[in-house]
């Protein structure tokens, strides 16, 4: 700019400059005082899956010690840690209330996540939990040999997989696998690393899928035009 650029700020006062003598651009600056952050307190809602409760079975026995859970029925006994940030409660009717311990966002995350967790005990102990996959493809089938199952999934060699103490597993025609033990994450854990072996491929679906699964085809390519 050919004309010299005039400017002034206050600080402590609100006041209105002139930028330019002779654009004559008027500007209203804000003092640095005034300016600043407000902050809020925002308090996290409660957990819809957190505050529900827990009912416990007559035959299932439950041990509180502070932070610590024992659960024990008929199939089993589980054990759990809570988080600081989480607490647990039984009241006279026999039902467990788990509840936030601080108004933080990870007491809202591990609330809903323990009960959860807690519920899987009461359940796995009562009544077990199972999984169960399928086998797809010409060949593939599977057999329990003593505290193995065996699977053949079109390998030069058959796959041996050891069966975890506290789970069972049962072979109905050669291609349907049922996982079950009072351990929700064992059972899962152990289905997971049956299917790893050989995953369902998009195309004609062949491999190890769950029973509930939906396997997204893919269409294959199209053969030359004549």
């Amino acid at each position: 700019m050919a004309s010299s650029v005039t400017s002034s700020f206050c600080i402590s006062n609100l006041k209105t400059v002139f930028v330019g003598e002779t654009n004559k651009l008027r500007v209203s600056s804000i003092p640095g005082a005034q300016a600043g952050f407000v902050r809020k307190t925002v308090e996290c809602k409660e957990s819809r899956i957190g505050k529900q409760r827990i009912t416990v079975p007559s035959n299932v026995t439950v041990n509180l010690e502070g932070q610590d859970i024992q659960v024990k029925g008929p199939l089993g006994e589980l054990a759990l840690t809570y988080p600081r940030e989480v607490l647990v409660e039984r009241d006279e009717s026999g039902t467990i209330r788990v509840k936030k311990a601080v108004e933080t966002r990870r007491a809202n995350q591990m609330h809903g996540l323990f009960r959860t967790l807690t519920n899987n005990l009461v359940v796995g102990v009562s009544q077990g939990f199972e999984k169960k996959l399928q086998l797809v493809g010409v060949g593939y089938r599977a057999m329990v040999e003593g505290n193995a199952v065996v699977l053949n999934l079109g390998f030069s060699h058959p796959v041996k997989m050891e069966i975890p103490s506290g789970l069972k597993v049962k072979v109905e025609e050669n291609t349907r696998i049922t996982v079950s033990g009072f351990d929700k994450s064992e059972v899962g854990q152990f289905a997971a690393s049956i299917r790893k072996w050989r995953p369902p491929e998009p195309y004609k679906g062949k491999g190890v899928k769950y029973a509930d699964e939906i396997v997204r085809r893919k269409e294959g390519k199209a053969g030359k035009k004549k």
